[in-house]
């Protein structure tokens, strides 16, 4: 049983985007998404510095476009292969478009003004995130929430991440949790956390106006690992999300549960895999970084898929 994951932000990599607009369609595809989202998506993906792709409102289409490319390229419309979707925070947006829930051009809109809508709520908020690895997840949850944090992600394989104010965040590093150390993320604000609740009326608003499909296949969901198989309620939760902590462990235990064997983890990919490789060592995992990997995928899809 094969499950198709999309990563979050952090995942992206300068130029990671380069090798996936080699073909005549995909380099139409990213100048139309670039259109639509008033970005220049080329530029961004082969030869934008780290920090101009660190930026939430350039970071989100940037990362949704790259696994839409990579899906399009390793399945040619063909996901007979896989049994589930999942993707991580703003990773739920790719999915959504390759399961037809949306079409890739809303998908394009939708995370265009979410990245927008989340920078915009985090300015001036005097916020940010800290990973805190290692631990007992009780013990470090605990100890976030005493500081006024917030878990804001919960990835499993001993990896919670804290939001929240800059001075709590501080005095967590200070005064690590039990056998974890604390490190401190390069982001701009509180994501996944009511600091972001601003930016959850402007994208339901939006969202409100967009067809949402049911999912061609079940779809995994960041709020509570559920097996979400209403279109509607796919991009509800995807909204709601902004302002809500990412369950991936959730995500994750939904998969063994379920009897997932194998998953791909679309461009730029490595963080997915890594988790899972260490939170569920059973599952099998292939890390889709450039079309050279594609018949190698193939291989992979065809060795899980349809179990």
């Amino acid at each position: 049983m094969l499950a198709l994951l999309a990563p979050g932000q952090g995942s992206q990599t300068p130029g990671f985007l380069a090798p996936w607009i080699a073909s005549d369609l995909a380099s139409s595809l990213i100048n139309k998404w670039s259109e639509i989202t008033g970005l220049d998506l080329v530029k961004l993906g082969t030869s934008a510095s780290a920090d101009e792709i660190r930026d939430t409102a350039n970071a989100q289409p940037l990362l949704v476009a790259g696994g839409l490319l990579g899906a399009g390229w390793l399945f040619e419309g063909d996901y007979s292969t896989l049994s589930y979707f999942a993707g991580h925070s703003v990773g739920e947006i790719t999915v959504a478009g390759i399961a037809q829930v949306i079409d890739a051009e809303v998908a394009m809109k939708l995370v265009r003004t979410r990245g927008l809508e989340m920078a915009k709520a985090a300015q001036g908020t005097n916020t940010g995130m800290s990973a805190v690895l290692g631990g007992e997840r009780d013990v470090v949850v605990a100890a976030i929430n005493a500081l006024g944090l917030t878990a804001a992600n919960e990835n499993g394989a001993g990896q919670i991440v804290a939001a929240g104010a800059l001075d709590a965040l501080a005095k967590l590093a200070e005064n690590a949790p039990e056998g974890s150390r604390v490190r401190p993320l390069a982001v701009s604000g509180a994501f996944h956390t009511s600091t972001m609740q601003p930016a959850v009326p402007v994208l339901a608003a939006l969202a409100k106006d967009v067809e949402a499909k049911d999912p061609i296949l079940p779809f995994i969901s960041n709020k509570d690992g559920a097996v979400v198989e209403n279109g509607r309620d796919v991009l509800d939760r995807i909204v709601g999300q902004i302002a809500g902590p990412v369950r991936w462990d959730l995500c994750m235990t939904t998969m063994v549960q379920l009897g997932v064997t194998g998953i791909i983890e679309l461009p730029p990919a490595g963080t997915l895999a890594g988790l899972v490789k260490r939170a569920a060592p059973e599952i099998e995992t292939f890390a889709l970084k450039t079309p050279e990997d594609i018949p190698a995928a193939r291989e992979f899809a065809a060795k899980h898929g349809g179990k």
